[in-house]
This record gives C-alpha cells, sequence and structure tokens, in this order.
C-alpha cells in the first residue's frame, strides 16, 4: 500500500427497542442514528421493504448518495483546477439492488445522472471528459464490487 491512509469514524446507535428488544422480528423498529462530533445527526434505518420507517435514510440510499457525492466533488475539483466553471450541478442517481437468499443482498449498478451547468464560453466537450476522469478518481467507486456509470448532460448558461 502506498500514499497517505486516511481513517473515518461515526458513531451509530440503535434506537428501535419498543420496550421487548429483538424479542422477535417484528418486536422491534430498525431506526437508528449516526453521529459524529459537530455535525447534525443522520436519521436511518432500513428499506421500508424490510421494516424500515421510509422517512429516514436506509444503508441503500446512502450508498448511492456517497458514490453521487464522491463523484460531484472530483467532479468540481477538475473543473476547477482545468478552468472549466461550473454553475450548477445536480444528480439524481439510481442503484439496483438484487436480493440474493445466499448473501442476502447486493447492488449490481449504480447509473449516475449529473446535471450540469457550465459558464458561458466554458468548453463543453472538456466538461463532458472530465466525468470519465472523476469517475477513475472517485474513492467509493474505486471501492464496489459492482459497475458505476455516469450520464452526464452539459448545458451552457445563457
Amino acid at each position: 500500500m502506498s500514499g497517505k491512509t486516511h481513517t473515518y469514524t461515526c458513531a451509530l446507535t440503535w434506537t428501535g427497542n419498543t420496550g421487548a428488544g429483538t424479542a422477535s422480528y417484528t418486536a422491534y423498529a430498525r431506526d437508528h442514528v449516526f453521529s459524529g462530533a459537530g455535525k447534525p445527526d443522520l436519521p436511518g434505518s432500513s428499506d421500508p421493504a424490510f421494516r424500515g420507517d421510509a422517512r429516514r435514510y436506509n444503508p441503500e440510499e446512502l450508498l448511492v448518495a456517497a458514490l453521487a457525492s464522491c463523484h460531484m466533488l472530483w467532479y468540481l475539483h477538475l473543473c476547477a483546477d482545468a478552468g472549466v466553471t461550473v454553475l450548477a450541478y445536480h444528480d439524481e442517481p439510481v442503484g439496483t439492488m438484487v436480493e440474493d437468499a445466499r448473501k442476502g443482498g447486493y447492488f449490481t449498478k449504480v447509473t449516475l445522472r449529473p446535471r450540469v451547468t457550465i459558464a458561458k464560453g466554458a468548453d463543453a466537450a472538456k466538461a463532458r471528459d472530465l466525468h470519465r476522469r472523476a469517475h477513475e478518481k472517485c474513492y467509493v467507486a474505486n471501492s464496489v464490487n459492482f459497475p458505476v456509470d455516469c450520464e452526464p448532460e452539459i448545458a451552457g448558461s445563457e
């Protein structure tokens, strides 16, 4: 292993004991809270398909969000370095997970769909190519064992 090593931590607290603990599969809520020093709490649960609370983030959504966020942050960095001024960035990524009796479940694919607005006169071809480079550098995409596709749209400002 070469280069710098970074360590990341958070706290996770299960808040779903409704009085009987895990006495049965239906006896408890899947609610939990992620927390970190000086940061707002993030409410978590399981997917509603697995008895979770739809008002809270589930691990599957957080994985898709981590991929989209990492890609965006690298993309903005590369654009700034390359002289491509980004004025707006919006993504609605989609992840596909398959349930499996043996493994429990696994992702088969995530597709990022960033919609980027660049400054008037900026190089749209370069802006598009920087998505490829951002994908190559994305820590999260480099850490998963399924394809992460990117379908960017680039628009110039009026």
